[in-house]
């Protein structure tokens, strides 16, 4: 899921060349497209049911003889995909159950990020009010707030990073283990923001290891059960 603070003009062609790179590791991939802050019915709650329904319709996909395993669907995100990507996995009865999540620089906690004014007040804009105004919005929204979500979970973060400051997603880390979230921080040092959008970066390669981990976990225990 792509980045930009939840806003037009930023679309899914900022996670192509990543996406490209990871079909070519064999996963088939569905890079994601969600309405934005900015266009009709961007933000609370469409920005939110538009990622519910794209990973949901994976099972129609499967229905409609397209070849994938739904118990190994992983999900990831940059940015402010980081956040929808994090959410996606706290969803109440899905129809697609996520079993792990990585978070890439992700805003991972809404509240937080209003107060701070990242992306210029991007959170009030995306959920329509301040945490003081919409507050049942910002629990629902938060994955900070809807912690334990009992899934595998990287979360990866530049230490250079000027958009999204790492303490975000360190704060996040620490409340995650606090729950026994099975959760991974990876900080990576000498690494901007955007670095997660180079296929060639050691960000990009931080995530590969860690799908790779994640799809070797899942075949173990698939092997288990059907041995």
């Amino acid at each position: 899921m792509h980045g930009g603070f939840w806003r037009t003009p930023y679309g899914r062609d900022q996670m192509e060349a990543v996406a490209q790179d990871l079909v070519g590791r064999r996963y088939a991939v569905w890079n994601i497209g969600y309405r934005r802050v900015g266009e009709p019915g961007g933000g609370w709650p469409g920005t939110f049911d538009d990622v519910g329904a794209a990973i949901d319709h994976l099972a129609l996909l499967h229905a409609d003889g397209i070849s994938m395993d739904l118990d190994q669907v992983f999900v990831a995100g940059h940015s402010a995909g980081g956040h929808l990507a994090l959410w996606s996995a706290s969803r109440a009865a899905p129809r697609i159950r996520v079993r792990a999540v990585a978070g890439l620089a992700p805003i991972a906690d809404l509240t937080a990020g209003y107060h701070l004014a990242l992306g210029g007040q991007a959170a009030g804009q995306l959920l329509g009010g301040s945490p003081q105004d919409v507050p049942g919005r910002y629990r629902t929204a938060s994955p900070h707030a809807q912690l334990p979500l009992h899934i595998p979970q990287l979360i990866a973060h530049g230490t250079e990073d000027t958009a999204v400051p790492v303490q975000l997603s360190r704060d996040y880390v620490a409340l995650a283990a606090s729950h026994g979230d099975p959760v991974t921080l990876a900080e990576l040092s000498d690494t901007s923001h955007m670095a997660f959008l180079d296929p060639c970066s050691q960000a990009h390669q931080t995530l590969c290891h860690w799908l790779a981990a994640q799809r070797a976990n899942a075949e173990v225990v698939t092997a288990r059960n059907f041995g």
